[in-house]
Order: structure tokens, then C-alpha cells, then sequence
């Protein structure tokens, strides 16, 4: 189930799936740890009306998941006729306290005054191992506390007379046979049991008695801090009423953050501008405050796959730099920076991801390949930080940043990438592709390792390393020239080819969508250049509607989450959006658009936009959102506002509102 809904304020991340639920709840990082028992169930929300009861998810009920497109709160609708009542829910993380707030209207539908009891329920797993939890309930101040150790998440709520819940019921959850506290509900009283530990759950009941065709309204929170004092305070400033005042001032949070790139969306349409600002913000939503940025807080892939996607990833955070800095948003690009320079290998590379708080994060690239030791990293994710740096220092001429940063990060990253070359080919040795599945000398890798050879030579020119500036561009060049060993007879670059010991090379004669890209983007190739006439006319007629709901698919053959295999592949945003750029490059706007409205069609009706698609059914797959996906929408909608005549590939320095690299 995707997360139609994300809220966060950088150290608290919120994920409301499409029911309107909590699934995901992040503390203290953006992407670590995830308190919510995700694995397991949603926080449920329930209703006892007339003696009857009924959970929100359950079937009767139509529900409408959405937040705004200037500021990061939720608008979630629940209603059920059969009970004639409707739920409106505007949710939000506050953006200077780590508090999650649901502002809630309960409306009366039915023609006589009744007394309607909402249940919020909350499960929690602080333990990793969903053990060791305790959660109570705290007379004095009428909340319930889920702790471990130095991990307190206080719940409470004030309805609009001032009261607070009137009912309470702590218990277990997951263990012992025990399916949950929240069935304690279902008859529409709670016991008060006031303390359990373990695996824990909790539900705590308001009591309304609302007029026919009235509302009733309240407001129920959970707050994070690292201890118990900590998590009453702001507690007791929300018990204070200040719910609308804190949802006022991050509402004029996000206005503000937004407001750095109203000029430069103005001549964009008002269907495209909504949608690119709402991209913005769940790029920002993913933007941990230490500098992480997360590829996805959707954890359902969870529940089928080994893993998650909530790692940095530095290639995936470096393509959500991208639309932030073409719009003049530069503070997350600096906090990622330090990021990079903190978690880079003292020989200079980074590695294939790390967690948000800068611990290297899981893996299946081995150490060995073949019988030879070799790296475990993607070369590529080392050569688009130097890039995006450049970009940076282009779009801010930030000294102090470049004195920072080129010793400690640059002339590293470019010294290694300047000796982790085949002496055989000219080009660089051997790494995982961008994809993370091959190991090969890869046609996009090698496009970004010259991109970022050439802009670290000309940051050593600004910092008057003119010997450092010839050596690399002087690679940079020879790996330009030795690029037709990539070059597919038939006419079009292969995906890449590995190194052999007797000196050979076995190729990968693959097509794939990053093949046309890369050397466009990175590279520099004109799109006149034969070999890239060949690529696009290669994918024009094997990647690109490969299936009846059109779209991109990344390469031939491609397995991930396929399961009908008379298709070659998946559709991807990404890649779709991709071949657009490629197509707005070319002066091809019509086609630029087409793709455009092709990834529009496919979001969320809240805007959220999914990694790939069914072929045929156009459901979602992977996780939703995809971070890169809405980073690739932002920058399409920009091409296509800015230069729909250009014949030049895009920069995205945004220092003056163009985008020209050459």
C-alpha cells in the first residue's frame, strides 16, 4: 500500500497510506527508525455510533487521501453512510516541535443529535525485535507514554471544550496469542488496563455528543523526544490549545520554503505548478535535518522484499539536489554535502548507501568478483555528488563552500576516479551499474565519471590548482575518446562490457534507457552525434511503449518486479521522463510532453508519484513515492517551461534562469 501522504519536519516522518492511517512513523532520523509497526498494521481508528462499530478501513467506508499543494498537511476525508458520519482529518508534523497533531472534524449526518465515540489506537515498536516496550498511562497530565530507553512517544488529544480523552486501554500486541488492545474497542468502552510491556499497543476514546448535520471538533497528537520531560512540555503546550496556532506557523513554514521559486514557476501552468510544488515538498519531506536524503519512507515494499528503501542513497539523493538547486532551494544540497564528505572512504569513494545517521548501509555487492578482489561501490554515485557540487558552486559562487569542500571531498573523489581506470581501455575500471545488479565497465558510469572529472577540474582552476586541472581534464578527455569501445556495431551504446584477464572484453550488448541518457547529460553529446541518433532510435523501438500502458522501461529484459514476462520490462517514471528530456534537448516538444502527461496520469490522485508500473493494469509497484520520481517530474516540467525550443543539453544551475551546459 503506498503512502499517498507524507509529513515531516527533518527528524519526524510521517507516512499516511491510503486508508489515511498511520503506517510509517520515523523518529529521530528521516528513514531511521521506524516506530510504527509497519509490518504488522496500520494505527487503526474506529467509530461506536448508535451501538454499532466499525474500523475506518473496513469495508462501507469511502475514504479520499490528499495534502495541499503549499504546504505540507494533509486534507483526509472518511465516510460512511451506513453510519452517516464523515471524518475530516488535517494532519501535519509541526515544523519546530517533532510533534505529529491530527486536527479532526467529526460530522453528524444523520437527522437526530447523537453521542459518537471516536477510538485513535497506536502501535508502536521501539524494540527492533518488538519486545521490551512499555507503554502506560500517565494520570497527572492524562496522556499515554510508549518508551524505550531514550525513545518516548507521548499520546494525547484536547477536544474544543478543553477535556482530553475519557477512556484508555494499554495491552499487548503481536505476543503471546494476543491479536491487540484495539479490539478492547470494539464494543465502544476501553477497560483503563494502565500499563503493559512487551509488545504494546494502546487506544484512548473521545466521547461527542454532535447535533444533527453539526460538527464537533478535536485535536489528537503524538509527540518524540528522547525523554518523558521533554514530550510533556510540548504536550502540555498542545493541551494549551495551540494545535491551530502550530498548524498556522508550518503552514507559513512551507509558504516560505516554497516562496524561493515562485518567479521561476511562474510562466508554468497552474495544473503543472501545483503538482511540481507538491514534488518539491515531498523532495523536502525526504531531506533529513543532518543531511540524509531518503529514496523512500514507503516501507510496505517491506512486507514482500529482504528490505526497505529508507537508505541514502548518494546517486538517488544527488537527482533530488538536482531540481532544488535549479530552483534556487540550497540548503539541502549543502547539509547533503557535509553528508557525503562525512560518510566518504578515506581513498575517496562513497559507498553503494548508507543509513540516514551516516552508518554504511546493507548490500549484495560482494568484494570479490570472479577471483579477484574488487570494490563494492557504483562509481557513478561518486561522480553526481562532484557534479551536483559543481552545479552548486555555479548557482551560488560560494567560496567558503569550495574552500570547505575540495580538499576534503573533490580532489579526492576526482583523484580516485582518476586512477580507477583500465589501462587496457582508457576508461574507467569496472563497478556495479546504476541499477545496482551489473558489474561491468557501464556506458552511464562512464558518462558521469567524465562529467565529473571535467567540473572538478574547473573547481581546481578556481582554487588555483592548475596541475590538478590539466591531469583531470586530461582523463576526463582520454576516456571521451576511448567511449566508441562502448559503441554497439549495430548502432547504438551497448550497456557496458567487463574487462577480461587475457585482456579481452566480454560485453553486454543490452540496451538500456541510462545508455542514451547518460552520454547526453553527463557526457555532453550532441544529439546529431550518430551514435546517439542510433541509441534513441534503439530505444525508440524497444524501450519505449514496450507495453500497452507505454512508458520507458529501463532495459531488455529487465526482472524487477516483473511478473508478466512476455514484457520486457516495467515502465518507469524515471526513465520515461528521462527520454522527455532527451526528446525537449532535441526541440521535440510535443513528444517531451506527451511523456510528461504519460507520468502526470499515473500519480496519485494526491499527487504521489510510484517507482514503475503493471504493464497492462497500470498499478503502482515498488515503493510510492519514489523521491527520484518526483525529482525527474519537477525537472521535465522546468525544460518544458523554460526552453521549449532548445536543441542544447540542460544545466541546472539556476543562477539566471538558464540551463545551458555548453
Amino acid at each position: 500500500m503506498a503512502r499517498p501522504v507524507v509529513l515531516s519536519n527533518g527528524q519526524v516522518f510521517v507516512g499516511l497510506d491510503e486508508n489515511g492511517l498511520v503506517h510509517d512513523f520515523y523518529y529521530p532520523y528521516v528513514g531511521l527508525d521506524n516506530l510504527a509497526n509497519a509490518r504488522k498494521s496500520a494505527h487503526k481508528i474506529g467509530l461506536w455510533i448508535d451501538g454499532k462499530f466499525s474500523w475506518t478501513e473496513n469495508t462501507g467506508w469511502v475514504i479520499t487521501t490528499d495534502f495541499d499543494s503549499d504546504a505540507l498537511v494533509s486534507s483526509v476525508q472518511m465516510r460512511s453512510d451506513a453510519l452517516k458520519v464523515v471524518l475530516e482529518f488535517r494532519d501535519f508534523v509541526d515544523s519546530e516541535h517533532n510533534a505529529f497533531v491530527r486536527c479532526v472534524a467529526i460530522r453528524n449526518l444523520a437527522e437526530k443529535a447523537r453521542e459518537i465515540r471516536l477510538f485513535m489506537h497506536q502501535v508502536f515498536e521501539i524494540s527492533r525485535a518488538g519486545r521490551g516496550d512499555t507503554a502506560m498511562y500517565v494520570p497527572d497530565d492524562n496522556y499515554i507514554l510508549d518508551y524505550k530507553g531514550r525513545c518516548c512517544l507521548l499520546i494525547g488529544g484536547r477536544q474544543g471544550d478543553g477535556s482530553s480523552f475519557d477512556q484508555y486501554s494499554v495491552g499487548n500486541y503481536g505476543i503471546e496469542g494476543k491479536e491487540g488492545t484495539f479490539v478492547d474497542a470494539e464494543d465502544g468502552e476501553l477497560t483503563n488496563n494502565p500499563i503493559e510491556h512487551g509488545g504494546v499497543d494502546s487506544v484512548i476514546r473521545f466521547v461527542n455528543r454532535v447535533e444533527p448535520g453539526q460538527s464537533t471538533h478535536l485535536d489528537y497528537w503524538v509527540v518524540a523526544a528522547d525523554s518523558q520531560s521533554d514530550a510533556q512540555i510540548i504536550h502540555e503546550k498542545l493541551m494549551g490549545d495551540m494545535a491551530d496556532q502550530w498548524m498556522h506557523s508550518t503552514r507559513q513554514y512551507w509558504h516560505n520554503w516554497l516562496q524561493t521559486s515562485d518567479d521561476k514557476l511562474s510562466r508554468m501552468g497552474e495544473a503543472d505548478r501545483r503538482l511540481t510544488r507538491k514534488s518539491m515538498m515531498v523532495v523536502k519531506a525526504h531531506c533529513d535535518a543532518r543531511g540524509s536524503i531518503l529514496a523512500s519512507g514507503d516501507s510496505s515494499i517491506f512486507n514482500y522484499g529482504r528490505d526497505y528503501y529508507c537508505y541514502c542513497w548518494p546517486r538517488d539523493a544527488a537527482y533530488a539536489m538536482w531540481p532544488l538547486l535549479r530552483l534556487g532551494e540550497f540548503d539541502e544540497a549543502r547539509k547533503f554535502f557535509e553528508f557525503a564528505r562525512d560518510t566518504m572512504h578515506p581513498d575517496g569513494y562513497l559507498m553503494h548507501k548508507y543509513q540516514p545517521d551516516r552508518a554504511i548501509g546493507s548490500t549484495w555487492h560482494p568484494l570479490v568478483h570472479g577471483r579477484a578482489k574488487e570494490l563494492a561501490i557504483q562509481e557513478d554515485e561518486t561522480a553526481i555528488v562532484v557534479y551536483m557540487m559543481g552545479l552548486y558552486y555555479k548557482a551560488t559562487k560560494d567560496k567558503a563552500f569550495l574552500e570547505s569542500f575540495y580538499e576534503t571531498f573533490i580532489a579526492k573523489a576526482a583523484q580516485f576516479m582518476s586512477e580507477f581506470v583500465d589501462e587496457a581501455t582508457g576508461l574507467p575500471h569496472a563497478s556495479y551499474d546504476l541499477w545496482e545488479e551489473k558489474f561491468l565497465t557501464n556506458t552511464y558510469t562512464v558518462s558521469t565519471v567524465i562529467a565529473a572529472l571535467e567540473v572538478a577540474s574547473e573547481l581546481a582552476t578556481e582554487q588555483n590548482h592548475p596541475d590538478d586541472a590539466v591531469y583531470w581534464q586530461k582523463i576526463a578527455g582520454q576516456m571521451r575518446q576511448s567511449m566508441d569501445a562502448l559503441y554497439h556495431p549495430d548502432g547504438y551504446f551497448r550497456k557496458g562490457f567487463l574487462l577480461q584477464p587475457d585482456g579481452s572484453l566480454a560485453y553486454d550488448d543490452t540496451l538500456d534507457i541510462s545508455s542514451l541518457y547518460g552520454p547526453l547529460m553527463f557526457a555532453n553529446f550532441d544529439t546529431d552525434d550518430p551514435r546517439m541518433v542510433g541509441t534513441l532510435k534503439a530505444v525508440e523501438q524497444k524501450l519505449h511503449n514496450a507495453t500497452p500502458i507505454g512508458g520507458v522501461i529501463r532495459y531488455e529484459g529487465d526482472t524487477y518486479f516483473r511478473d508478466k514476462k512476455q514484457y520486457s520490462g516495467n515502465p518507469w517514471i524515471v526513465c520515461s521522463l528521462w527520454l522527455a528530456q532527451y526528446y525537449q534537448v532535441m526541440g521535440l516538444h510535443d513528444k517531451a510532453s506527451q511523456l510528461l502527461d504519460w507520468a502526470k496520469k499515473r500519480a496519485y490522485s494526491s499527487g504521489i508519484m510510484s517507482e514503475q508500473f503493471d504493464p497492462v493494469t497500470g498499478f503502482s509497484l515498488g515503493v510510492a513515492p519514489l523521491v527520484w520520481s518526483h525529482a525527474e517530474f519537477i525537472n521535465t516540467a522546468l525544460d518544458l517551461m523554460q526552453r521549449p525550443e532548445s536543441k542544447k543539453p540542460l544545466d541546472t544551475s539556476g543562477s539566471d534562469g538558464e540551463y545551458i551546459l555548453t
